[in-house]
């Protein structure tokens, strides 16, 4: 199935993995502009957002769960979010935070926010509709990691 046969599903779990990895490139970006604003809260705000990126990382693309080295903990944690309400849980509570980052001042780091808030309703609306998580076969979904092992 090619990219565009994924998009014309109207799965929104599809649309809510693309944002999630539009938002991870986000968050890296902004993560690291924030970090050279010298001011504190946005400094440590800009590494929760690196954090995140790394986080949605593993999250969006199973397949580094097999061939990176990472800890039984890390991998269990990773895989409870595995159902659409759980994503958009995750999504949301990330969004949330880096919202935050608006109380001190105004920077970059709105946009990966409100990528991780469409991410969010996205996983949500897949929720709500029924709609089995189905992840994408570009980014390492269905089949690829068992092609590995």
């Amino acid at each position: 199935m090619t990219l565009k046969e994924e998009f014309q599903t109207r799965n929104f779990s599809i649309y809510g993995q693309w944002l999630g990895i539009l938002s991870m490139i986000l968050c890296l970006a902004t993560g690291i502009s924030a970090i050279f604003s010298f001011r504190v809260l946005l400094i440590i705000l800009g590494v929760v957002a690196i954090v995140f990126a790394f986080l949605i990382l593993f999250i969006e693309v199973p397949l580094l769960l097999r061939i990176c080295p990472t800890s039984s903990k890390f991998d269990s944690a990773i895989r409870r979010v595995s159902t659409n309400y759980m994503r958009a849980a995750a999504y949301a509570v990330m969004s949330v935070v880096i919202f935050l980052s608006l109380l001190n001042s105004a920077s970059a780091l709105i946009a990966a926010a409100v990528f991780l808030a469409l991410a969010a309703l996205c996983y949500l609306l897949a929720a709500v509709k029924g709609q089995a998580f189905v992840g994408s076969k570009t980014l390492g979904g269905q089949g690829v990691a068992q092609m590995i092992v």
